[in-house]
């Protein structure tokens, strides 16, 4: 996923870019990068690997070396950023979050174009630079954004600290936020509202879809208005979503309640407590608790001294690996109870499988799975929340494909709730993994959450019902 933070403000701004950056750590944890600039020092930059090491540890040794009224910063899950860019534009620094389906085929129209990517390693090319060569094609950052809107198959939103200013660009369906936050001193912009109210910036709207906006320490200039359409993705409320955080004016935790106690109205097993696997399953099961009139109790805790994040390395058996060590379970608790588990949502099962088997040998006399989201059906070509390479990765199609013989058939049965064929596998998926039983959350239940209209939010990886881009939205909404 990723996440970035940026501010411009009358004084120094480094302390707040530092810890706005830092509220973000939860979106990733590949790379983390900072940019200032100053009238009369320049641009700086710094950018740290996270894989052995936290954000603030990486970087507040050199806090020093950044000076100057703006900065942005990012915490990001794949390419090392930000980008400093030297152009017809002026010279300006980027970050971004975004997930770009055809890469190779935009990479190669820009180098017939002869222009050339200097941000390789391992052959790789950094979706940053791409999204930066993109802009350098237009004739002002506007025309440039726009370029990147048009081409990138995927989603895309961007942060662009120059020499006037910030330039928020959010991707032209809103599938990720950007949200923007206001104090005495200046302006913050950010993925997380999360970020805003310990330094004082007090949430003021949020960037529409497709909307370019330029923040100074004195206002916003609206450079672009939002286009007509919205595909935010449901999975910030689900998943990588922090708590705290509100996403179009909607909280985090509270569509997490409110879904789990629905889910706990309706479901008529009989059980003793109900625990959230920390920690995004933790609202739901609190929800749930109050819903099935069953006590919430912490039967598996996560060890946060030394696994504070939610985000597991991209190695499958050290994701495997991680997974287990960072769950404790508490044998108090669970011995000779009838516990149900509520969790975000089943990839794989790997993970909930070892759990599964814990929670038993730990003795629990039932297990149950509630999981806050629906069946992922479909992987998801917009957003890079899991680290699946194939939609084989996802139990649900390893399960279609050994009852249909493909893995693609019928895709549209499965997906739809309480059909035959959905009942089928969700009860295999119990039986693979273990469970006394287990039930999902119903699509229509989480759009009812959210409080959204449908068409809205991106519920692809559900029912895929989503689509990419087109240029034709560029209608601008009234």
């Amino acid at each position: 996923m990723g996440g970035f933070f940026g501010t411009i403000e009358v004084k120094d701004c480094v302390n707040d870019l530092f810890y706005g950056t830092d509220y973000n750590s939860h979106l990733g944890t590949k790379r983390a990068g900072l940019a200032t600039f100053d009238k009369e020092k320049g641009f700086a930059r710094s950018i740290h690997s996270l894989e052995r090491d936290y954000f603030r540890s990486r970087f507040e040794g050199e806090l020093d070396n950044f000076v100057g009224h703006s900065g942005i910063g990012v915490i990001s899950d794949t390419d090392p950023q930000p980008i400093l860019i030297n152009s017809h534009l002026g010279r300006y620094a980027v970050v971004t979050v975004a997930k770009i389906n055809n890469i190779r085929e935009i990479a190669q129209s820009l180098l017939e174009k002869r222009m050339h990517f200097s941000e390789m390693s391992a052959n790789n090319i950094n979706p940053t630079e791409l999204i930066a060569l993109l802009i350098n094609t237009g004739d002002s950052f506007v025309d440039g954004i726009n370029r990147v809107y048009r081409m990138v198959k995927g989603s895309c939103s961007m942060l662009i600290l120059t020499e006037d200013g910030i330039i928020a660009a959010r991707d032209a369906l809103g599938r990720t936020p950007i949200v923007i936050g206001q104090k005495e001193e200046g302006f913050a912009v950010t993925s997380e509202t999360t970020a805003l109210p310990n330094l004082d910036f007090k949430t003021l709207r949020d960037v529409g879809p497709g909307e370019i906006v330029r923040l100074r320490a004195d206002g916003i200039e609206q450079l672009q208005k939002p286009f007509s359409r919205c595909q935010i993705c449901s999975f910030l409320w689900v998943y990588y979503g922090f708590p705290a955080s509100d996403y179009e004016g909607v909280n985090t935790e509270y569509v997490r309640e409110v879904a789990g106690k629905v889910m706990g109205e309706e479901d008529p097993t009989e059980v003793d407590c109900v625990c959230g696997v920390p920690d995004s399953g933790v609202g739901t099961a609190l929800g749930y608790a109050e819903g099935h009139h069953i006590p919430y109790k912490r039967a598996v805790l996560k060890y946060t001294p030394t696994w504070p994040r939610s985000f597991t390395p991209g190695n499958q058996s050290r994701r495997n690996l991680v997974a287990k060590m960072k769950l404790i379970p508490n044998e108090a608790i669970l011995k000779g109870q009838r516990v149900v588990f509520c969790d975000d949502s089943i990839v794989r099962g790997t993970q909930l499988k070892d759990n599964v088997r814990t929670f038993f040998d730990k003795g629990a006399t039932e297990v149950h799975a509630r999981i806050s989201c629906p069946p992922l059906v479909y992987s998801c070509p917009f957003i890079g929340f899991t680290a699946s390479k194939s939609d084989l990765e996802l139990i649900t199609r390893r399960i279609i494909q050994d009852f249909e013989g493909d893995p693609n058939k019928d895709l549209e049965k499965y997906a739809t709730t309480d059909s035959p064929q959905y009942n089928r596998m969700v009860e295999e998926i119990g039986k693979r993994l273990g469970l006394t039983s287990v039930k999902f959350n119903k699509v229509e239940t989480l759009i009812q959450a959210i409080g959204l209209p449908k068409e809205r939010v991106c519920t692809h990886c559900f029912d895929g019902s989503s689509y990419f881009f087109d240029p034709k939205d560029e209608e601008k909404a009234e």
